[in-house]
């Protein structure tokens, strides 16, 4: 199993990748072909004494800037580590990629240089988000479509089932569809029309509407949402994850009593705060394309880009790609006005 990584993309790239990459061959047992300038990336492993074992590298000259208008990875950034490392899973020189990359242009990449899978107009980022089941929840699409139609709803419904069931063995998900009430008649035009188009669908397990307040309460496996609300909903659980970790880290902190507490139950803390962490889940995939593309978080460090590699890996195992396709095919939903 060899996995493309865009050393050049994130925030701390490029040494936290590369440590990524080294705990990802000594855990995973996976090969890693690193993209970027090679000089640097030699020189990076060389100062901080990375084991190069298992990691080739392939040179790229430039990196693709966040700012930069995504469609331009395409066809007007072809020199950037971003761009090699898409062709280079097109072209077969990888199972799978992943990077910490601009949102944007990652996703560009993966529809019109990866492809999209036959039945998928609109590929979307699945994110694995913790909750009380201790394998977390996949919200889904979390950014990538912030308009969308009735059966692209119904779409990333299959798709996020097709991974649960591929990726994290959770078999008959839980299909809920994110809303501002629980009723049918909930919602915009749009959710009110992929309501009926999810509930006629007798391939899914929909369970109906889900407010925010309950998408942490392992009410349901997959959260369908458009992109904007999807957006929205992982980035207030990233924050109030944020919060309450500081928040517990100062009241125990403060005074005697609080010490003594946090030593009595430093397991139970250090347990809680990897249930949170969300580098503890690696990245987002782009679901809906030909091959694995795996979004990291733009500042990762060295863990997530491991468990963002360990989902690559996964993704490419479990034939993902193809199940989608079959799944999209069999969907029941179909279109609205079929």
């Amino acid at each position: 199993m060899r996995i493309i990584l865009d050393a050049f993309g994130g925030d701390l790239a490029p040494l936290e990748p590369l440590k990524g990459a080294r705990a990802a061959v000594k855990e995973y047992g996976v090969e890693i072909l690193a993209v970027g300038d090679v000089e640097k990336m030699t020189a990076v492993c060389r100062e901080n004494n990375i084991d190069t074992k298992g990691i080739a590298f392939k040179q790229a000259d430039g990196v693709f800037d966040m700012h930069r208008d995504a469609m331009d990875i395409v066809k007007k950034a072809k020199d950037t580590s971003l761009y090699v490392a898409f062709k280079a899973l097109a072209d077969g020189e990888g199972d799978a990629m992943v990077s910490a990359g601009s949102t944007g242009a990652v996703i560009m990449g993966a529809t019109f240089i990866i492809k999209r899978l036959k039945g998928c107009k609109r590929p979307a980022l699945g994110m694995l988000m913790p909750g009380k089941n201790p394998d977390g929840f996949l919200l889904m699409d979390c950014g990538a479509n912030a308009d969308v139609r009735p059966e692209m709803l119904s779409r990333f419904a299959t798709i996020g089932k097709v991974y649960m069931e591929k990726v994290t063995g959770r078999q008959n998900p839980r299909i809920a569809l994110l809303n501002n009430g629980t009723e049918d008649s909930k919602g915009d035009d749009v959710h009110i029309r992929a309501y009926k188009l999810l509930a006629r669908d007798k391939n899914l397990n929909f369970i109906g509407n889900i407010e925010g307040r309950d998408i942490l309460n392992d009410e349901a496996d997959v959260v369908v949402a458009d992109g904007f609300s999807g957006n929205i909903a992982l980035k207030t659980i990233e924050g109030a994850a944020a919060f309450m970790n500081g928040e517990m880290k100062e009241m125990f902190k403060s005074g005697l009593g609080g010490m003594i507490s946090a030593m009595l139950m430093k397991k139970q803390l250090k347990a809680f705060k990897k249930r949170m962490d969300y580098t503890e889940y690696g990245g987002a995939p782009v679901l809906g394309v030909q091959k694995g593309v795996i979004k990291a978080h733009g500042s990762s460090d060295a863990n997530a880009f491991k468990n963002a590699i360990r989902q690559a890996v996964k993704y490419a195992e479990n034939d993902v790609g193809e199940t989608i396709e079959k799944a999209l095919a069999e969907s029941e939903s179909g279109e609205e006005n079929a």
